[in-house]
């Protein structure tokens, strides 16, 4: 999956959305999501990278634990026939839960 595809992946979930962050002082009301990818997992074959898979993080940030938009962003994983892995912290400095999406693409 290329940059462009994440893209319109990521716009199906019907949420305001940033690569990494949003800009100082432009961030939307909760809940709105940031992507990134933090590494590769490449495979190796005869000293060169035989395979190349980008790591994505999908974050989804809200005010209130939200199950049914959680589903909703679990369906269009679901549905490009993505694995991933999910887990949750409470940010308590921004009050905020982050649900992070892990996932390779």
């Amino acid at each position: 999956m290329n940059h462009d595809e994440v893209l319109a992946m990521v716009a199906e979930m019907q949420l305001p959305s940033a690569y990494d962050h949003f800009a100082e002082g432009e961030s939307p009301d909760p809940p709105f999501l940031c992507f990134l990818y933090p590494g590769t997992d490449n495979f190796a074959a005869d000293g060169l990278v035989y395979f190349s898979s980008n790591e994505l993080n999908i974050e989804l940030y809200t005010d209130i634990k939200d199950p049914d938009l959680e589903a909703r962003i679990d369906a269009v994983l679901t549905q490009h026939e993505l694995y991933y892995t999910k887990s949750e912290v409470w940010i308590a400095s921004e009050h905020l839960y982050e649900v992070l999406y892990e996932l390779e693409v």
